[in-house]
């Protein structure tokens, strides 16, 4: 099976709203010490967050609405083969 391909700016998007400079993340090497850094990497991480968050449900909800009409393609299959069979086995 073949690998599926991502795109290279999906990367490079994720990349520029992890770290829209470019340089390295405060705190990752020595802890930031100014309050108001902390705040806005917070809300942009919350942010961040509730996208995703929000994602999974279309994603979760569209996985809902394919089974349902799984279920329904297969009744109706279900039923137009029993109904064929019904005409077939009556005399006529």
């Amino acid at each position: 099976m073949a690998e599926q391909e991502i795109p290279k700016d999906f990367f490079e998007f994720m990349q520029k709203m992890w770290n829209p400079m470019g340089f390295p993340i405060p705190g990752m090497i020595a802890p930031t010490m100014n309050v108001e850094d902390l705040d806005k990497k917070i809300a942009e991480l919350k942010a961040v967050e509730t996208w995703l968050t929000m994602n999974t449900g279309f994603v979760q909800m569209t996985i809902k609405t394919l089974e349902m009409q799984r279920a329904g393609l297969e009744s109706l299959q279900a039923a137009g083969k029993a109904a064929a069979e019904s005409v077939k086995k009556t005399p006529g």
